[in-house]
């Protein structure tokens, strides 16, 4: 499906250099922000106190939030577990002070704001876990990027496989770079936002170059950059639709989601918006400048034993 069709290629990797200039200085940003501010991370990583609660009628978060927040405590998620009267409250690590106490505390603001609380349990993740979780989630990283690399190794070539990690990896650290530099919460479903921009740009990035794959085979007297300009503008119709799609969702989410959604939906937002740039204006020219061509995609023909020039059997 065709909302409209571009006659004439668009001719984007004559602003190549300009592009890959742009984003080269936007991962420095990001990475500048990561090395100085670091992640903000959340309790699962960092370890803190875990309350269940449970109301009757459905739960009035807002409110609960206020009043915790009244009461002193900071850095704290509040959001619904399992049901809309089941209620789960996470509660940073604080020195001197055991878990027991921050339950009693917690309960007693919540009987001056939003009487009718049960205390369901009371449960403290020790720094450790935090820990594992983080090596975790890094390992899964690695694991989701080497899959690509060996999956786009396969199907098309080295060329394509190290343009488009790079393209992705890109995506990932301005999203870090996002989070680092505003200090907004990282936690495990952020980190899962994270690992969907990965597959999500790699898509895309695998239309154009199988665009390019098959432009290479069927024109000749096509330059590189001709042969790239015309598989981004060929494709760029079902680029915006899906795009389009995918972000009106997103943003529904960041917008009508509520403080639970708020950073997953953030996190893809940014990475969406950042990967249609990478899969189409970091990928192509680097592909470019790795020295891609159609000799690499057109077998050679095999000369028959005992012909002539002609291709006539002596």
């Amino acid at each position: 499906m065709e909302f409209f069709r571009i006659k004439q290629d668009i001719p984007f990797m004559r602003h190549a250099l300009k592009f890959n200039i742009i984003s080269f200085a936007t991962f420095l940003i990001a990475v500048f922000f990561l090395v100085t501010k670091g992640l903000h991370l959340s309790v699962e990583f960092t370890g803190g106190t875990l309350i269940e609660v449970s109301y009757q009628q459905a739960a009035e978060l807002e409110k609960m939030r206020g009043a915790l927040a009244k009461a002193g405590f900071s850095d704290f998620q509040v959001q619904n577990f399992g049901s809309s009267q089941d209620v789960l409250i996470r509660l940073p690590l604080r020195d001197a002070q055991d878990s027991a106490k921050q339950g009693e505390q917690v309960m007693a603001a919540l009987d001056a704001a939003v009487p009718g609380a049960r205390l369901q349990r009371v449960e403290y993740v020790g720094p450790q876990v935090g820990k594992e979780l983080a090596e975790n989630g890094a390992m899964a990283l690695l694991v989701v990027i080497l899959g690509i690399m060996i999956y786009l190794a396969f199907r098309f070539e080295w060329r394509f496989s190290v343009s488009a990690i790079i393209a992705n990896l890109h995506d990932v650290i301005i999203i870090l770079g996002f989070f680092a530099a505003f200090q907004w919460e990282f936690s495990l479903s952020v980190l899962a936002a994270t690992l969907a921009v990965l597959g999500y740009s790699v898509n895309e990035s695998v239309v154009v170059f199988d665009r390019v794959r098959e432009t290479f085979k069927k024109v000749r007297g096509l330059t590189t950059p001709q042969v790239l300009d015309h598989a981004i503008t060929s494709t760029i119709s079902r680029t915006i639709i899906t795009h389009a799609s995918t972000q009106v969702m997103v943003l529904s989410m960041l917008i009508f989601g509520g403080e639970t959604l708020h950073y997953f939906s953030l996190a893809l937002t940014i990475g969406i918006c950042f990967g249609i740039y990478s899969s189409v204006l970091v990928a192509s020219p680097l592909v470019m400048w790795l020295g891609v061509s159609r000799e690499q995609f057109i077998k050679p023909k095999k000369a028959i034993e005992g012909a002539n020039a002609d291709g006539a059997v002596v």
